[in-house]
């Protein structure tokens, strides 16, 4: 069995997974074409088109991440082979801090004393309750009930959209085009954390911000193709005054790194981050790469990807 794996840290990630599999031969994206030949498996994040079509004896592919698109949109991802994502792998967590981080910093009016600190105003601000402060996720997957489960838990009133619906104790879930623009007119904080399809890209576009109430903040830890920036940005308002969205919390963009010619950089009620919310820990993500490696190899049944989904 030969496995080739690609992602930063790759050294680090070749001696971890050579422990958990001793009977298998490892390579990396790093090694000699001679050698790259031939994997039976694929460990990746990321990889090159080209890494991707020198390949012609794969059983699988394991994505070391949540997300899809990537791979998925690769024109030298291979017709035929069994994709596995990673399913919260500890991400979940992660993610939870990153969202609660961001509810907090709009709850508690963090932002506004951010802009009061560059004029030497001192002025407190009413504090809402969290009771008062109901919670949008858009995305109930794995890690997405994870982030609103725990926002539940600090006190907060939490709705959670999908595509299908789902029955979650805890959240009031919604589903389908009417539970979406139910959900959008009710919560204060919107998270995206939706896979990146064709029916999710843009889905946060004029239509979709007007109808947040007027001050409503919006959180992205998720994938960067879910926002329209010229709707976020014409939402956002005017840089001295608040729009029909009070600010923004971002950590995903469709170009990343985000170019230094974007407006998003200086708008002064947007908070950017370089897609840092969920990083992929290395013991999870490998435990759950060896699970479905070894299931293969078995011939036992392993929850993939589906394409036309995008997840």
């Amino acid at each position: 069995m030969k496995i080739l794996i690609h992602i930063d840290d790759i050294d680090q990630w070749r001696d971890a997974l050579a422990r958990r599999l001793p009977e298998a031969e490892i390579v990396t994206s790093e090694s000699q074409a001679a050698e790259r030949q031939g994997a039976d498996y694929l460990a990746v994040w990321k990889p090159s088109a080209e890494l991707l079509q020198e390949q012609t004896c794969l059983k699988g592919i394991v994505n070391l991440g949540a997300g899809v698109d990537a791979l998925l949109n690769n024109p030298g991802l291979p017709r035929n082979v069994p994709i596995v994502k990673l399913r919260d792998a500890g991400m979940g967590e992660l993610i939870a801090d990153y969202t609660r981080y961001g509810v907090f910093h709009f709850q508690r009016d963090f932002d506004r004393y951010l802009r009061q600190e560059t004029t030497c105003t001192w002025r407190e601000v009413p504090v809402v309750d969290k009771s008062e402060w109901p919670i949008g996720v858009l995305g109930l997957g794995a890690i997405g009930q994870h982030v609103a489960l725990s926002l539940a838990a600090d006190g907060f009133p939490v709705h959670g959209w999908s595509r299908s619906a789902k029955d979650i104790d805890g959240l009031t879930c919604h589903h389908g085009s009417e539970g979406l623009w139910a959900l959008l007119r009710q919560v204060r904080t919107l998270v995206l954390l939706l896979p990146d399809t064709p029916s999710t890209r843009g889905i946060i576009n004029t239509e979709t911000l007007a109808a947040l109430p007027e001050g409503a903040t919006l959180i992205n830890p998720g994938r960067g193709a879910l926002i329209d920036e010229s709707a976020l940005l014409e939402a956002l308002g005017p840089e001295a005054q608040e729009g029909q969205l009070r600010g923004a919390l971002l950590d995903a963009f469709p170009e990343e790194p985000l170019p230094a010619e974007s407006e998003l950089w200086t708008h002064p009620r947007i908070r950017i981050t370089p897609h840092m919310a969920g990083p992929t820990p290395m013991e999870a993500a490998l435990d759950q790469a060896v699970d479905a490696i070894r299931a293969w190899e078995a011939g036992e049944p392993v929850t993939t990807v589906d394409p036309e989904a995008g997840y």
